[in-house]
């Protein structure tokens, strides 16, 4: 790979500096590490760390991982069930079994890995505390009492953000996250092995979902952030069905989720944002490490274009990366949102849909294997039918279709 022409730099100044090392915030320090970029990643967290997340890794993730990177799939599901509300459970088989089940912490560890054999300097323990542009640098001051500087930085530093907050992302849905790592035993292993479970939940656009990954379930639920002892109370019930309350969990977690608005910022002069930092999440899926693989990847071209660059120059490339996360990633997010008013508007029309026509289970199993999109979903002559008939359906048939087990 050809390395742009950069300024010489100066003692104390990165061409780079990447904050956050997860999937977005490694794969950016990589790119801009490639393209021959002084780069330093800073991770507030002592690698490898653990990070509430369902590590379900889709056909677009795996498309967007660099090549032989080192990481061990605990399973990989060939089956998906079902159900709406605890009941209405039907299994359907993958035609090409692709989404596979890993740990986080053993995945941003990978992927640092693989920064850090780029060129990338990795610091963890460090926390960003503030930043600020002036001039051609932006000066980063962290936990430890340091002032670095860098000709362009990259915030990955997921949804509670500060850099994403200095360049003023806006977010048009939040959500809230509860979910365990739960070890199980044998039998229950055989029972979930190879088999990933979704459920359409009692609260409006929620859903509960199991992941095998052997000895271990991770399983969960989401909801719109604002109730959060009724989702607790869904989390309650949706582990006590599926068997998964009894043992110690190793982790016991919540967290939030951030979809952006359509017109969001994702770059503020030399700033960039890229994964949950940028609010770059499925609307309904809630599904985010493809978007941060694809963004980082995209924010450490964009970096690297930055740091060679004058003002009007720096400007044209931050603009670019915007345009680029709009074409391609913003794509894929306003139809997801299309599919989660649907969704949200009568669950069950797209349980039966997605268990009872298979066309639409077809669909689904094409973009979970990476040959399709949400965007490829919503413009199907069945998508844009049945978000017609939501429309035309009158109050009282919207929704659940019954009473939820949450009050």
């Amino acid at each position: 790979m050809s390395a742009p022409s950069h300024p010489t730099r100066a003692p104390g100044i990165w061409d780079v500096i990447v904050v956050g090392a997860g999937p977005a915030g490694a794969t950016a320090a990589r790119v801009a590490a490639e393209n021959g970029c002084t780069t330093l990643l800073l991770e507030r967290a002592t690698i490898p760390r653990y990070k509430t997340c369902g590590g379900g890794l889709i056909g677009a993730s795996l498309a967007a991982l660099p090549p032989g990177l080192s990481l061990k799939v605990y399973d990989t599901a060939r089956r998906f069930t079902f159900a709406h509300n605890g009941h209405k459970e039907r299994t359907l088989d993958s035609s090409s079994p692709t989404c596979a089940m890993v740990y986080r912490s053993e995945l941003d560890a990978a992927l640092t890995e693989a920064a850090a054999a780029a060129g990338a300097e990795v610091r963890d323990g460090t926390a960003l505390t503030t930043l600020e542009q002036r001039g051609d640098t932006v000066s980063v001051r962290t936990n430890r009492g340091d002032t670095l500087r860098a000709r362009a930085v990259v915030g990955a530093d997921g949804s509670a953000s500060r850099v994403s907050r200095y360049v003023g992302v806006q977010c048009a849905q939040v959500d809230l996250a509860l979910e365990v790592e739960v070890p199980v035993d044998e039998r229950t292993a055989d029972r979930w092995r190879g088999r990933a479970l979704m459920e359409w939940g009692p609260l409006p656009g929620s859903f509960g979902w199991v992941f095998p990954k052997g000895d271990v379930c991770t399983a969960g639920v989401v909801a719109a952030r604002g109730n959060p002892v009724a989702l607790r109370a869904y989390k309650e019930d949706f582990l006590t069905r599926h068997g998964l309350i009894g043992p110690r969990p190793l982790h016991d977690t919540g967290h939030l989720t951030r979809c952006r608005r359509p017109d969001s910022p994702v770059a503020r002069g030399r700033v960039l944002v890229a994964g949950d930092a940028a609010a770059l999440v499925d609307h309904w899926s809630r599904e985010g490490i493809s978007y941060a693989l694809r963004s980082g990847d995209l924010a450490g071209r964009a970096a690297s274009r930055v740091v060679g660059a004058d003002e009007p120059g720096a400007r044209a490339a931050a603009d670019d990366y915007g345009r680029r996360i709009n074409d391609v990633l913003g794509a894929e997010m306003r139809a997801s949102s299309s599919l989660m008013a649907l969704f949200a508007r009568n669950p069950a029309l797209v349980h039966t849909a997605l268990t009872r026509v298979p066309p639409a289970w077809h669909r689904l199993d094409a973009y979970i294997a990476g040959r399709t999109s949400v965007a490829g979903i919503m413009t199907t002559p069945l998508a844009r039918t049945a978000a017609a008939v939501a429309g035309r359906l009158p109050a009282s048939r919207r929704g659940s279709g019954r009473p939820g087990r949450v009050s």
